[in-house]
């Protein structure tokens, strides 16, 4: 079904990964798109190609999720149209560090907090108010299996996530009233993304962590969300827990070879 060209999407994290592909798939069903990250370069290549593939309308907002000022200064360099937002996704989101408590970096910690949950607070608050101004709205977080099952040496990570859980429902009590859908995607291990290589700070090899099993494709969970979106006003899912079939939960992963595409 095409959806008109007067929706409007919001995607933070979009310069990569899973909010690239959403990016992709919303612009290729007709959504005009509002896409964020730090790298304005990157945005800008984004816009160049979606806008010219699929003739969809597309702003960028370069800033650091982590700043509220900078958030803020951003979501008010945009018109008053662009402002009525009607999907926010909250897909800004990475690992840092991957030790046990004793050993952890109080920097990493800061760092997921602020970016995992503090910045999806920063931008939910700004857009929450227009979508019960307009009786209506759409919000997907990004969360993980992390958020519903923790393992070794993913204790601050797991907790950042067990938060945008509970955000997610308490949120959805907040505003369900106001006929806004709130939902949530949690997956599993993804390749094509930078997830692995930020969390163990640009080392490639160790960043190597799916040579021996098949994990999801950040456009997999990009449908499974795009899913969300498109079904009836009167339907919301809120939650799609996935992970690739060699992956049973965060600490059972079948690790014998890659199974074939």
């Amino acid at each position: 079904m095409k959806i008109p060209y007067t929706k409007i999407a919001l995607i933070t994290g979009a310069t990569s990964g899973i909010g690239m592909a959403t990016a992709k798939i919303m612009a290729k069903n007709g959504y005009n798109l509002i896409v964020t990250g730090r790298r304005a370069e990157k945005l800008a290549a984004l816009k160049d190609k979606l806008s010219h593939k699929y003739g969809v309308k597309i702003q960028t907002l370069c800033f650091d999720i982590r700043d509220a000022q900078a958030v803020l200064k951003a979501w008010n360099s945009l018109d008053n149209d662009w402002q009525k937002i009607d999907v926010l996704i909250n897909n800004a989101g990475l690992a840092k560090g991957f030790a046990s408590i004793h050993e952890g970096k109080l920097e990493d910690w800061e760092t997921m907090i602020d970016t995992n949950l503090k910045g999806l607070l920063y931008i939910t608050r700004l857009v929450t108010p227009k979508m019960v101004e307009q009786n209506s709205g759409q919000i997907i977080n990004v969360c993980s299996t992390a958020g519903h099952d923790v393992y070794p040496n993913g204790n601050v990570y797991s907790a950042t996530k067990f938060a945008v859980d509970a955000l997610t429902k308490s949120l959805r009590l907040d505003l369900y009233k106001h006929h806004i859908r709130v939902g949530q995607v949690s997956p599993g291990h993804v390749e094509e993304t930078e997830f692995a290589l930020v969390r163990f700070d640009g080392d490639s090899e160790k960043a190597k962590i799916y040579q021996d099993f098949t994990p999801l494709k950040a456009k997999d969970v990009a449908n499974a969300i795009y899913f969300m979106i498109s079904q009836p006003k009167y339907v919301n899912i809120q939650h799609i827990l996935l992970m690739g079939t060699q992956q049973a939960g965060s600490n059972f992963i079948d690790r014998s070879g890659r199974l074939e595409m």
